[in-house]
């Protein structure tokens, strides 16, 4: 056997880099001459065939020898797989009843429970928005009251003007509520409900108008000189206060809506004042007879300038209401700041006064470059135009009721006045 065993090579034919076809060709070329013709193929076949041959027998020998111990370890390792395999069925039935039990007792009231669970949160979500809703209603009722209060003289009853801050603030917080959309918020889908659609287009937009409307209007129409003549008589105390209590009822709601919308028409007040001023002033040089009247007028409009700046620096922003119910105040501690800031300056007569002087220097060069009487007219009466402009400014800058104090402390803006019109003159 050993013989057998040393006549194989064995470890060529169970090299990893065994090439049957160089393995064929060693064989032909050791059994011939290469240069022999035709070459003999039958002893190097005959070589192989007998190799074969020999591991053939090799391998019947050694089945024959091992043919009992392969049988017994074959029906060892039988006998051991349908043991465990018996095993393993015994424990895939256990199996299978525990799984049957848990789907009966567990899995099949788990998904009765997930379906209660998800009625419960529809019925959650529907009681959620119907309360929403409910209190958009009620929003919607209670603005819809104090509408009514703020139009009330239009129907013959006696306004109040209060009852402005009060809608504004109703609104205020029926905008919060249609703001808090996302999801788990309170107005989660609120929208989506045609009522409350239908409210929105039918009164919170047109009360947003219609308050901002007013309080613009209010603004606009804000006058506390008494130097102006009135048909009705001079100013009295109550119709003073009354004013200021109008007018902060005007710029409390603004500011609720929005402080940009409470911004906009301070300036534009402030705007109108100066273009009435420049326009009037300019046509008075070119009259002065008119000049005293319309300077009059100049120093009223700066006196309820004072007035309002007064007014401004004492009213303060109310809290506004937070969406989680937190009260968040704002930043400025009254109403002048942010209108000083806009303007970029410290002193709201100051801006007007500097403002109406810039814009007169340029009308009365054009009445200058025109010559004629009116410029000969303006340069006579040079000093009458001097003191008459300074008396203007000083007179304008002390409030209403003179409250402002010392003339000196707007020399400054009564020269920068005077400049603008007597500097065009000439000599």
């Amino acid at each position: 056997m050993a013989e057998r065993d040393s006549y194989i090579d064995y470890e060529t034919f169970l090299d990893p880099a065994f090439s049957p076809n160089a393995f064929a060709n060693s064989l032909v070329l050791a059994t011939n001459n290469p240069s022999d013709t035709p070459l003999d193929l039958s002893t190097p076949l005959s070589k192989v065939l007998f190799d074969l041959q020999e591991i053939d027998t090799h391998i019947h020998t050694l089945t024959t020898q091992s043919a009992l111990p392969l049988l017994n370890y074959t029906k060892e390792q039988d006998d051991a797989g349908q043991q465990i395999v018996a095993e393993i069925d015994a424990q895939l039935s256990n199996l299978t009843d525990g799984y049957q039990r848990l789907e009966k007792e567990v899995m099949q009231r788990h998904q009765t429970a997930s379906q209660v669970q998800q009625t419960v949160e529809r019925l959650w979500q529907t009681v959620k928005l119907g309360r929403a809703v409910g209190r958009c209603l009620l929003l919607g009722r209670q603005l819809e009251s104090q509408m009514s209060e703020v139009g009330a003289s239009s129907s013959g009853k006696r306004e109040d003007h209060r009852a402005m801050i009060r809608a504004a603030t109703t609104l205020l917080s029926a905008r919060q509520l249609l703001a808090a959309s996302g999801p788990g918020q309170e107005g989660e889908d609120l929208t989506k409900i045609t009522i409350v659609m239908g409210l929105q287009r039918s009164l919170l937009t047109p009360a947003e108008n219609t308050l901002q409307s007013r309080g613009q209007q209010i603004i606009r129409e804000f006058s506390m000189s008494s130097l102006a003549s009135s048909s009705t008589g001079p100013t009295t105390y109550a119709q003073s206060e009354e004013t200021k209590a109008r007018t902060t009822s005007a710029l409390l709601t603004l500011h609720l809506l929005s402080p940009q919308l409470q911004l906009a028409a301070l300036q534009a007040y402030l705007r109108t004042s100066l273009t009435s001023s420049v326009a009037s002033v300019a046509r008075a040089l070119a009259n002065l007879p008119s000049l005293d009247r319309t300077l009059l007028e100049v120093s009223a409009r700066c006196q309820n300038i004072v007035a309002l700046e007064s007014l401004l620096e004492n009213v303060k922003p109310l809290p506004k209401q937070g969406q989680e119910g937190v009260d968040q105040k704002d930043p400025e501690t009254n109403f002048l700041e942010p209108l000083l800031a806009s303007l970029d300056t410290s002193s709201l007569p100051s801006y007007f006064w500097r403002s109406l002087a810039e814009d007169l220097a340029s009308r009365v060069a054009d009445l200058v470059a025109r010559g004629g009487t009116t410029a000969r007219t303006l340069r006579s009466q040079r000093e009458k135009v001097r003191e008459s402009i300074r008396s203007c400014v000083i007179k304008g800058s002390q409030g209403p009721a003179g409250g402002r104090g010392r003339e000196g402390a707007w020399e400054r803006e009564a020269a920068v006045m005077v400049g603008s019109v007597i500097g065009a003159l000439g000599r």
